[in-house]
């Protein structure tokens, strides 16, 4: 693709604005409000790129921690219609490498396979950079979403 660019933003509001806009294009993934309106507030605290082509915004990637040791990909999307163009990975990429200066771990958390195809295409993703099954929590946050912790490793 040409003339993309990734950014960190530092603006919280920026930061809420983007997260708004590419969850907005994702209701598959993002289809509970309560949660959606969660991840566009807490994202004004957390290091945060995004992925620009000529001031449009395709996609961000927002990082926290877990323990002194382990980053987590708090959320990440990429609108939609761009799936499969390498935006993500290289979103991705750019965030593990803030993180492998801090940590020796990374971890996601997503719904566990068989539930939904579009987590399936989640959980390929995170297989295709490295990432590993831990456990599976049943009940963390709801039967009908079991949360599945992948993880890999930094150093």
């Amino acid at each position: 693709m040409e003339n993309i660019l990734i950014f960190q933003e530092h603006d919280e509001f920026k930061k809420s604005e983007i997260v708004a806009k590419v969850l907005a294009d994702l209701p598959e993934w993002f289809g509970l409000p309560e949660s959606t309106q969660a991840y566009i507030d807490e994202a004004r605290k957390l290091p945060l790129w995004y992925v620009d082509r000529g001031g449009e915004v395709l996609g961000f990637i927002t990082l926290t921690y877990t323990s002194p040791d382990t980053a987590e990909v708090h959320c990440m999307g990429v609108k939609k219609g761009l799936h499969r163009t390498g935006l993500g990975t290289l979103l991705y990429k750019k965030a593990e490498a803030f993180a492998r200066n801090k940590y020796k771990y990374i971890q996601v958390k997503t719904v566990d396979e068989g539930h939904y195809e579009e987590y399936d295409q989640t959980i390929s993703f995170y297989k295709k950079m490295g990432f590993s099954k831990l456990e599976v929590f049943p009940t963390l946050w709801d039967p009908w979403n079991p949360c599945l912790v992948m993880v890999k490793a930094l150093k």
